[in-house]
């Protein structure tokens, strides 16, 4: 017999925010992350659009650029439960969704929770592992909901994972699957910081931090996990006309017929489209989307969801560069 011991805590979201409430959260939230991650305020704000849309993160970039310390920062701004993975090649799933164990005192299998059970969970280095552990998390990130042992249980609410993946060129790395890939809302590209964050960095472990500590005492939480809910639930609500929705649709079907590209971006990317574009709308203070929202977002939203011919990787072509051609081609609704 299996001892359930995960039941699932409500969460009950308190009365839906104004349009002015949810810009003035959002910017809390920026700005209380800025106390601990320095600079790369681009990189920030596209996963304070995945946070606001209720989706999940894929960030590539080299080791030691702080993507674990943005997520541990932005744990801390919105008070929710922090959880961290290290992908290894010998990592299993069990590692990640949790597992049963027997109990010899009450003669009963007993379910020990994995790291999977938080708020925000960091998988870093996704691509270290290989495709059997990488798809663990494919149940949790599209149901929110993990199963052990034949039983489901719940995950808490808010769900965000963040995944960091170090460059396909690099060596022991796996790529992940198209299918994991989709269903992650947006891909962060992050690169080195420019020499006046560097310095400010530099700067902070000469002047008494230890080069190894993820200093995130500054962070003070600016909402809890149930205004965080309404937060979303009030992105969600933002308005979209019609044309702006069938704008963000012939971006993602142009996507399959663009020279170059073989496999183009399927339903979820308009889906996240949509999605972010409302979160965009919300930090420009908008209660309606406009197709500069949907332009702004294209680039995190499908850049992973191409997959080029081997013709355009030849001629070193990039995803980016296929969007940024496609959004010129397809025309958008006049304002």
């Amino acid at each position: 017999m299996i001892t359930e011991t995960l039941a699932a805590e409500a969460v009950m979201p308190p009365a839906s925010l104004s349009l002015a409430e949810l810009g003035a959260r959002a910017r809390a939230l920026r700005e209380q992350v800025a106390q601990a991650f320095i600079g790369q305020t681009e990189v920030f704000d596209q996963v304070l659009l995945a946070l606001l849309a209720a989706g999940h993160v894929l960030i590539e970039g080299v080791p030691g650029l702080g993507k674990t310390l943005l997520v541990r920062a932005l744990a801390a701004s919105v008070g929710c439960t922090f959880g961290r993975v290290q992908f290894t090649p010998d990592l299993m799933p069990a590692d990640v969704t949790g597992h049963a164990i027997y109990d010899p005192k009450s003669e009963r299998f007993q379910i020990r929770r994995g790291p999977v059970f938080a708020n925000l969970l960091l998988a870093d280095e996704i691509n270290r592992a290989p495709a059997k552990t990488q798809a663990a998390l494919l149940e949790s990130m599209q149901e929110g909901q993990v199963t052990i042992e034949g039983r489901r249980f719940p995950l808490p609410a808010p769900f965000m994972v963040v995944a960091t993946q170090n460059p396909i060129e690099q060596e022991g790395t796996y790529p992940l699957p198209e299918a994991q890939l989709d269903r992650f809302l947006i891909k962060v590209v992050i690169g080195y910081p420019t020499l006046e964050d560097e310095c400010r960095m530099v700067a902070g472990v000469v002047n008494g931090k230890v080069a190894a500590d993820l200093d995130v005492s500054r962070v003070q939480p600016v909402m809890g996990q149930a205004e965080l809910l309404a937060l979303q639930q009030g992105v969600a609500a933002i308005r979209m006309d019609a044309a702006v929705t069938d704008y963000a649709v012939r971006i993602v079907r142009a996507t399959r017929e663009w020279p170059g590209v073989i496999g183009g971006a399927g339903p979820r990317g308009g889906l996240a489209l949509a999605r972010l574009a409302r979160a965009q709308a919300v930090l420009d203070d908008r209660d309606f989307v406009i197709p500069d929202d949907v332009r702004a977002v294209a680039l995190p939203a499908l850049r992973h969801r191409l997959l080029l011919a081997p013709e355009a990787l030849i001629e070193r072509q990039r995803a980016d560069d296929v969007l940024g051609a496609l959004l010129h081609k397809v025309p958008a609704p006049r304002q």
